[in-house]
C-alpha cells in the first residue's frame, strides 16, 4: 500500500506528475548535488539549534523507521516535549506518515505543533506542510490546539553566542491551518488515485512549474520547447504563459497585434530576421566615458541562515572572496589580484583591507551589476565604519555597471535567449563561457566555500580542489569583463 508523506505531499500540490514518478519511477529524478545535500545539513542544524528554545525536549532517534513510531506511542504517555516524533495511519486508499519538528503538551491532553522553518516569514507553502502534519496526528488520535511556525528574525543581530529565543519567531498559524485543513482528506485521496495510477500522469507546463521553487524535472518537462521561445521573453512572465495557452511557441511567431515591450520588441524582431540589435551610440557613449586604468571587480558571498559572525544579521552577505584585474591603458596586460579566504573567521576584515590597498585612487571600477557589489560594501561599512568615507568618496563616484548596456539591449544577441547575465552575453560576444567549469554560477560557488571552510567532515584534499575551483570561477567573471568591453569595442569600430 503507498505510504503518502508531508514531502511527497507537498509534491502533490505542486504537480502531479512530479508525485507519480517520485513514488513510481524515481530514476527519472536528477541527482541532488553536494550544494543541495549541504544545503540539507544545513536546514538540520537549524532544526536543532530551535530546539535549543525547549527545554526538557526529547530526541526521538530517527535511523529506524517502525522505531520511531513505536517510540513516539511510549513517549506520548509521558507528556514529554518531543522532538521528531513520527505518525502513521492507515485510509482507505494507503498510509500517511509525518514526523513532527517540535511537538508540545499542553492542557486538557492535548498539543501543539511547532514546524521550524529556515526562511524569515510564513509562506503558502508552510501552511500547507503543517496543514498535513495536524491530518496525520488527529488521524492518529491527538488532539491538537495550536499550531506554530518557527521562523527565522531577520532582524535578529549576533552578539556573542546565539540566542535562540531572539534568532527565531514563533508565528501563530492556527486560523490558516484551520482553514487549510477543510477538504484534505479529499485531496489526499485524490492524490492516492494518481499515485496508483498504471501509466506515468501527463501535466501540461505551467507557472506552478517555477514557484514556489523550480521543479526537478523542469528541463524534462520544458525540453519540447524551440530556442527562443516565448519563456525567453525579457521579464514575460504572465505574457510568455498567454502565449503558451495559444499555442505559441517561437519569439518569432507572435502575432504583430500582441503588446510588447520596448525589449520584447528588439527580441522579436532579432528572432524574426536572424540579426544582432546594436545601437551603435548608446555602447560607444559607455565606451569613451570609461576612464583608465580600470578595475575589474567581483566578489562573491555567502549568507547563511544563522549568523556566524558578530554584528552580523541572519542571511547577511558575507564576501569572502574577490577577483580584481587592473587594466592601465586599452592595449595594456591586466594585472590579477584574487582574495579567498583560507579560514573560518570573518573575512571582511581582510576583505576590505586588500580592496582599498588595491583599488587606487583613480580610474573606474568595473562590475556587472553595481547593485550587488555596492550593497556588499555598504554592509560592511556598518560594521567597519573606518571605511565608510572612503566607500562613499572614492569608490561609489568610480563605479560603472557593465550590465547596463546590456540589461537595456544597446546590444542583444538572440543566442542570450532573453537574458542580460554575464554567463549569457559573454559566449554570445566571444568563444568564451562557463560550461565544464568545476563551479559555474555564484549560487554554487558561495555554497561550495560554505561546505568545505565550515563542514568538519571535508577532506584537505577536497579542501584544496574546491578552493582552486572557486579561484577560477571568480577570475573567469572579471576576465569575462575584460573580454565584453573589448569586443564591444571591436563591433563598433
Amino acid at each position: 500500500m503507498a505510504l503518502l508523506t508531508k514531502s511527497k505531499y507537498l509534491i502533490g500540490l505542486k504537480c502531479p506528475k512530479l508525485l507519480w514518478i517520485t513514488m513510481n519511477a524515481k530514476e527519472q529524478l536528477p541527482q541532488i548535488d553536494q550544494a543541495t545535500e549541504y544545503k540539507f545539513k544545513v536546514g538540520t542544524l537549524i532544526g536543532e539549534l530551535a530546539t535549543e528554545w525547549f527545554a526538557d525536549g526529547v530526541n526521538v532517534p530517527t535511523n529506524d523507521f517502525i522505531g520511531n513510531l513505536d517510540i513516539t506511542q511510549e513517549l506520548l504517555i509521558k507528556r514529554k516535549i518531543l522532538f521528531e516524533a513520527g505518525f502513521k495511519s492507515k485510509l482507505q486508499k494507503g498510509d500517511v506518515y509525518s514526523r513532527v519538528d517540535i511537538l508540545v503538551p499542553v492542557e486538557n491532553n492535548m498539543w501543539d505543533i511547532v514546524e521550524v522553518k529556515s526562511g524569515t516569514s510564513v509562506k503558502d507553502e508552510n501552511i500547507d506542510d503543517v496543514s498535513f502534519q495536524r491530518f496525520c496526528l488527529e488521524e492518529s488520535g491527538l488532539k491538537i490546539r495550536n499550531c506554530f511556525l518557527m521562523h527565522i528574525n531577520n532582524q535578529y543581530v549576533k552578539d556573542g553566542k546565539n540566542d535562540v529565543k531572539e534568532l527565531f519567531v514563533l508565528s501563530d498559524i492556527t486560523e490558516h491551518v484551520s482553514e487549510r485543513i477543510v477538504g484534505i482528506e479529499d485531496t489526499v485521496d485524490a492524490m492516492f488515485d494518481k499515485i496508483n495510477a498504471q501509466e506515468e500522469i501527463q501535466q501540461k507546463i505551467g507557472v506552478f512549474c517555477n514557484k514556489p521553487y523550480d521543479c526537478q524535472l523542469k528541463n524534462k518537462c520544458w525540453n519540447f520547447l524551440p530556442t527562443e521561445n516565448v519563456f525567453d521573453l525579457y521579464r514575460g512572465g504572465k505574457k510568455s504563459f498567454e502565449l503558451f495557452d495559444n499555442e505559441i511557441l517561437k519569439i518569432s511567431d507572435i502575432p504583430t497585434d500582441t503588446k510588447l515591450t520596448a525589449i520584447q520588441k528588439i527580441q522579436k524582431d532579432c528572432s524574426l530576421n536572424e540579426n544582432i540589435h546594436i545601437n551603435e551610440e548608446k555602447i560607444n557613449k559607455f565606451l569613451d566615458e570609461l576612464n583608465y586604468p580600470l578595475y575589474f571587480l567581483d566578489f562573491e558571498t555567502i549568507n547563511p541562515a544563522i549568523p556566524k559572525f558578530d554584528g552580523m544579521k541572519p542571511y547577511q552577505r558575507i564576501p569572502f572572496q574577490f577577483s580584481l584585474h587592473i587594466q592601465e591603458d586599452k592595449d595594456s596586460e591586466p594585472k590579477h589580484i584574487p582574495y579567498l579566504a583560507d579560514n573560518t573567521d570573518d573575512p571582511r576584515p581582510t576583505f576590505m583591507k586588500l580592496l582599498k590597498e588595491s583599488l587606487g585612487e583613480q580610474g573606474d571600477i568595473i562590475v556587472y551589476n553595481a547593485s550587488c557589489e555596492k550593497g556588499v560594501f555598504k554592509e560592511c561599512c556598518e560594521v567597519l565604519p573606518e571605511y565608510k568615507e572612503w566607500y562613499e568618496e572614492n569608490i561609489i563616484p568610480r563605479v560603472k555597471d557593465l550590465l547596463e548596456p546590456f540589461r537595456k539591449f544597446d546590444y542583444y544577441n538572440p543566442n542570450q535567449n532573453g537574458s542580460a547575465s554575464i554567463k549569457a552575453v559573454l559566449p554570445a560576444l566571444s568563444d568564451l563561457s562557463y560550461d565544464n567549469m568545476a563551479i559555474s554560477d555564484g549560487m554554487g560557488a558561495s555554497n561550495e566555500f560554505e561546505r568545505v571552510t565550515y563542514d568538519p567532515n571535508v577532506s584537505k584534499d577536497e579542501n584544496a580542489e574546491v578552493r582552486l575551483a572557486l579561484e577560477e570561477y571568480c577570475k573567469q567573471d572579471t576576465y569575462a569583463e575584460i573580454v565584453i568591453i573589448e569586443k564591444l569595442r571591436e563591433i563598433i569600430k
